[in-house]
């Protein structure tokens, strides 16, 4: 690994604009171990975002075969590029990644998310067609036909955002078609999502459920995943070196502390990135898995550091909120924060849903005193009637904040 990283650093330094100037005074003959990386400077979405993707390409514009871009959702959106290479190798770590969790040339593999410059939709159909599973490639939307499309083709895996997982589970449950699909799979990524609503729609479904990795700037989806142990998410090391550091300092830390997840590509051709800096919250996890493969693995993430919400001096996770609500008997898995501004005073709502069996009251203090234990503030809670609060078919939008600035 060590001498593939030095290679990276050299090509980068050699072909790449932006890292012959951000690598300027690094020897790479001189980076003997992993430790030694926290020499090398970070690179960040606003690096990619202030400047054209050709200014990050190692490759002649020729060897270019594809190109994807971020959604823009928090800015500007970043666009990527693929060789062939990368692409293949891509569709390596996606087929690897549905073969942990369970994925064979047997099943039919119902794909809902978006196509086009998203990276999910056609990340996960290379990645199934590789393993030689039947491909249903739906896109996003239109539950009446993707449920009809279940039902008739048989599905047996279904893939997209666990938020839409949820709504697909619920909306099969209401219909009573559950004796009707023949789910055996589930696999979900692209945003927070805890135990509780996976274990809930598991049971709607009949199913078990995966927590997939990724992101655009480092592939996309597929990059990890959790196994059948459902206890970390496995990343391909022989692609990727993960750090984990402290967001603030940009210290690394070690295994088993919380931080920002660092990503270096060891093998993409076309535009690899060193030391980026993904935003999301995990930690490494130093002990080997009882699944039995040798890949390491990261936590489930937590958070991004740009979601943490800060609440009179208090910087609050958005996993918390899961946490709590996991804790609870007599609460579902949805919620939604609301953030405002009363009599000069920033207060918390945090609105959840009730299952039936427990009084509200006791629920309700049960809530808010755990989450004060936890977060050291106070909040409100707020129970509703099952299915009150939105679905949605892409990400959960959960944190509203309409306080005055």
């Amino acid at each position: 690994m060590i001498e593939e990283l030095q290679r990276l650093l050299e090509r980068a330094k050699e072909r790449v604009p932006f890292y012959k100037e951000r690598l300027k005074g690094i020897e790479p003959s001189k980076i003997k171990t992993l430790s030694d990386l926290k020499y090398i400077p970070f690179t960040t979405k606003e690096d990619l975002r202030e400047r054209s993707f050709e200014e990050f390409l190692a490759v002649p514009e020729e060897e270019i075969i594809r190109i994807h871009s971020t959604s823009g959702t928090t800015g500007k959106p970043v666009i990527m590029a693929y060789t062939k290479k990368d692409v293949e190798d891509w569709t390596k770590m996606m087929a690897r990644s549905l073969a942990l969790a369970g994925v064979t040339s047997k099943d039919r593999i119902q794909i809902t998310p978006g196509y086009g410059l998203w990276t999910a939709g056609i990340g996960f159909q290379s990645g199934a067609e590789a393993l030689g599973a039947l491909v249903i490639p739906m896109g996003p939307g239109n539950t009446e036909r993707q449920i009809e499309f279940m039902i008739t083709m048989k599905t047996t895996v279904i893939t997209g955002t666990a938020s839409y997982g949820l709504f697909l589970a619920e909306e099969i449950s209401r219909r009573g078609l559950r004796e009707k699909i023949f789910l055996r799979r589930g696999i979900f990524g692209a945003e927070i999502w805890g135990e509780k609503r996976r274990r809930k729609i598991e049971e709607l479904l009949g199913i078990e459920s995966f927590d997939i990795y990724g992101m655009t700037e480092i592939y996309g989806p597929g990059i990890g995943i959790d196994c059948h142990v459902h206890e970390g998410i496995h990343y391909w090391s022989d692609y990727l070196i993960f750090e984990v550091i402290d967001p603030t300092s940009g210290e690394v830390l070690p295994p088993g502390e919380e931080g920002e997840i660092v990503i270096t590509t060891l093998k993409k051709e076309a535009m690899p990135l060193i030391r980026f800096r993904t935003r999301d919250i995990g930690s490494l996890l130093p002990e080997p898995c009882s699944c039995g493969s040798p890949f390491p693995r990261i936590s489930r993430i937590k958070g991004r550091t740009d979601d943490v919400i800060t609440f009179k001096g208090v910087k609050i996770l958005p996993s918390l909120f899961e946490e709590v609500i996991s804790m609870v008997e007599g609460v579902d898995s949805e919620y939604e924060v609301h953030l405002y501004t009363e009599s000069g005073m920033d207060r918390m709502l945090v609105k959840v849903e009730m299952k039936d069996g427990r009084d509200p009251k006791l629920v309700e203090m049960e809530l808010e005193e755990l989450f004060k234990r936890k977060a050291g503030v106070k909040a409100n809670f707020e129970l509703l009637p099952s299915g009150t609060l939105p679905r949605y078919e892409k990400k959960a939008k959960r944190i509203i904040d309409n306080r005055e600035q």
